[in-house]
């Protein structure tokens, strides 16, 4: 019996992720270091930086060292050791991220406080970009490349002029999608709600500049997301359950998925099968969250205990036990996890669940419904494609399909396998529902598990702000992960419901999730 994760316990946009990238280096250099904008708002950003390693031996330590405009600090940092003077910053590996063989990457992160971003890098003492300078005579690197303006199908750049260019030209990868003689060029004939990246460099007679950092947008026309709604990460009531207020102020999440809703007896739901929906320890925790400015999105299911969805006889008689829990705290949304074998691989229950959602949705038209299921790597399994085939026949109007991308054999990449794993959803609601891509990412979800999972997958901070990243450029409706309660650092720990087995800042997956919203 599986233990620690959701499926298994007892009882159960900041702006457009914007890259300013220092480019990365031909093979022939020693290291690089990639600098990131993951998330950007009014007075600060968070970034990271990826170093690699270029050579065919291996390394065993690394630093990063760059200055910072004045104006502009670190507040917070992880995944690497800081030291500062002045406004030079220098960054050493930990003991554990040191090593790098041959194309090997390391990352670490911060959150800086004003807008400035690092110049004069170098990473074991060489050019963090690596690779030849440009040839004499050839125009300065365009510098404050930025995204000033996106529609359904453009991306609109800008950047400062460069000193001796005669034009610029605008690079995706190595293609050249503009060249002009301006500062700011339009890039047409986008698909909606798809991101691109795009470097600009300078060039005159005698050549061509280097290439800028990265800056990416996406287009208009993604119709998923919830407000703070979107982010929720799962918390439970049972061990050692965190201060939530706290975790609401360090990490700016406000919503919070509460597991799990389960039968009392019969079709009578209760909290872990044994606290009444309204009982006072509940009652008040989801208070606290809401006069902090938070809510809850209940979780009915999960893997252990006794379900609602076997034990009520009838769609209806689901229907006004789920109610029961909507009147109860005025919901706005609710998640009908659906995993255990008694329902994910029960026709009969199946159809039950979907037809409660439905009469749940005729009496609660603005009601958010959420269904989870297990995955694939390549996306939902024979019983989950069942699910979802019947909640189009049904016409259950399922608002959320969420999926859990672990337990799932991911391997070492969770982030390559996540992806995959999505797409295979994706695939299947177009299949079912006859959407576009856009449309299918709109009805989506992910809820992964952070740092080690059952099956001793490994999902890293880095990882997890991989697939935000990816999640909200294509307009996912929901992120989750299970869960709150072991978002703490307990490095090469044992698998433990309490912490996540690996280094990393306290509510550092939580702080990654919020800025999905």
């Amino acid at each position: 019996m599986k233990l620690i994760s959701r499926t298994a316990v007892t009882a159960g946009l900041a702006a457009a992720a914007m890259v300013v990238g220092i480019a990365v280096a031909p093979a022939a250099s020693a290291a690089t270091a990639a600098f990131v904008r993951t998330a950007s708002w009014g007075s600060g950003y968070e970034a990271k930086f990826t170093v690699t390693n270029n050579t065919s031996s291996t390394i065993t330590s690394w630093n990063v060292v760059f200055d910072l405009p004045s104006g502009t600090s670190i507040s917070s940092f992880w995944d690497a050791d800081m030291t500062r003077s002045g406004q030079r910053f220098t960054f050493v590996n930990k003991s554990w991220n040191g090593t790098l063989g041959p194309n090997g990457t390391a990352s670490f992160g911060f959150i800086a406080a004003g807008n400035g971003d690092p110049t004069n890098c170098t990473v074991n003492g060489s050019s963090c970009a690596g690779g030849p300078p440009p040839n004499p005579g050839t125009p300065a690197t365009p510098g404050n490349v930025r995204v000033t303006g996106t529609t359904a199908n453009s991306i609109s750049v800008a950047w400062n002029a460069s000193t001796g260019a005669t034009g610029y030209r605008v690079y995706e990868g190595t293609t050249v999608r503009a060249t002009v003689t301006g500062t700011s060029a339009t890039i047409g004939g986008l698909p909606a709600c798809t991101s691109r990246s795009y470097t600009v460099a300078a060039y005159n007679a005698q050549g061509e500049s280097a290439k800028s950092g990265a800056v990416s947008g996406t287009t208009t026309g993604c119709t998923g997301g919830g407000g703070a709604m979107s982010a929720a990460p799962y918390i439970y009531s049972w061990g050692n359950v965190p201060n939530l207020n706290t975790v609401m102020s360090a990490t700016g999440i406000k919503w919070f998925t509460k597991a799990f809703v389960l039968s009392g007896g019969g079709c009578t739901p209760a909290w872990d099968g044994n606290r009444p929906i309204n009982s006072a320890g509940d009652a008040q925790q989801i208070a606290s969250i809401r006069a902090a400015g938070g809510d809850i999105i209940p979780s009915v299911g999960g893997w252990s205990g006794n379900k609602l969805g076997p034990n009520c006889s009838s769609a209806s008689a689901l229907a006004g036990a789920l109610q029961q829990v909507i009147n109860a705290y005025n919901l706005k949304a609710i998640d009908l996890d659906v995993e255990n074998t008694d329902e994910f691989e029960s026709e009969v229950v199946q159809d039950r669940i979907l037809g409660a959602l439905k009469i749940l949705k005729q009496n609660n038209p603005s009601l958010k419904t959420i269904v989870t299921i297990p995955t694939a790597v390549s996306g939902p399994s024979w019983w989950g494609t069942r699910l979802i085939n019947q909640g189009a026949a049904l016409q259950a109007n399922v608002d959320v399909w969420t999926i859990m991308p672990f337990n799932f054999g991911g391997g070492a990449d969770m982030y390559a396998s996540t992806v995959s794993s999505a797409e295979g959803l994706r695939n299947a609601l177009k299949t079912a529902f006859g959407w576009s891509d856009a449309t299918a990412y709109a009805h989506m979800g992910i809820s992964g598990m952070n740092g080690r999972s059952d099956q001793n997958e490994i999902t890293t901070t880095a990882q997890w702000t991989s697939i935000r990243d990816w999640a909200k450029a294509r307009g996912l409706a929901r992120l989750a992960f299970w869960s709150v309660n072991r978002d703490r650092g307990c490095a090469g720990g044992p698998l433990s419901s309490d912490c996540s087995s690996i280094a990393q800042p306290d509510w550092e997956f939580t702080r990654i999730t919020a800025q999905f919203s």
